[in-house]
């Protein structure tokens, strides 16, 4: 049994489209994404030099790593540059404005 559950981590009006905004849960930072009106949430340091991959561009479902541009799939966390460097992908659920992360 697992004991993750669905954590409030922000309001789709707190992240515009084609940006991204870091947040705290537990002792992870996580990075939650709007692209094209979908919302993903990704680890937010790059595993290369640990960039803030909140800052990072959107482009083809990916975001683009802010310092190198190393690129991570949005729904996946995997790079296509490099395929053994991924970030974790989470789940997250949409309730009205509200963005939930199963955590």
């Amino acid at each position: 049994m697992s004991d993750k559950r669905f954590y409030k981590i922000a309001t789709k009006d707190e992240i515009k489209p084609g940006s991204g905004k870091s947040v705290n849960v537990g002792r992870d930072t996580i990075a939650i994404f709007n692209f094209d009106g979908e919302f993903y949430a990704l680890d937010d340091l790059c595993p290369h030099r640990g960039a803030p991959l909140c800052e990072g561009f959107l482009d083809a479902g990916k975001v683009f790593c802010p310092w190198h541009c190393f690129d991570f799939n949005l729904k996946t966390g995997e790079s296509e540059t490099i395929p053994s460097m991924r970030v974790q992908a989470y789940e997250l659920k949409i309730d009205g404005d509200d963005i939930y992360l199963l955590y």
